[in-house]
């Protein structure tokens, strides 16, 4: 089992950027395939990016490949999200999540709270 907790969101403004933080209890996090996803209010979750566990193969939404980049450190327990050139379309509320496969968030099993990323025009 694994618990995670988010962090880094905030508000910026348009072009601007944000690291996203995930940070991993237990010791079995290098074991994880994990993923960043986000979630507009009265919308479904969708997906941002994964990563291999040993991080190295990535993949992207299209919406924002180019943009971010998601990358792990396996010594710290910890997964990241450094998201540049901001748009408001971004505005959402990040989750990283645990121990899955594809773009589906059904197929994760751990979750973290989510932390609010907010970008203004």
């Amino acid at each position: 089992q694994v618990q995670l907790v988010e962090s880094g969101g905030g508000l910026v403004q348009a072009g601007g950027s944000l690291r996203l933080s995930c940070a991993a209890s237990g010791r079995t996090f290098s074991t994880y395939v994990m993923a960043w996803f986000r979630q507009v209010s009265g919308k479904e979750r969708e997906f941002v990016a994964r990563i291999s566990r040993s991080g190295g193969n990535t993949n992207y939404a299209d919406s924002v490949k180019g943009r971010f980049t998601i990358s792990r450190d396996n010594n710290k327990n910890t997964l990241y999200l450094q998201m540049n050139s901001l748009k408001p379309e971004d505005t959402a509320v990040y989750y990283c999540a645990a121990d899955g496969s594809g773009m589906d968030s059904g197929k994760y099993g751990y979750w973290g709270q989510g932390t609010q990323v907010t970008v203004s025009s």
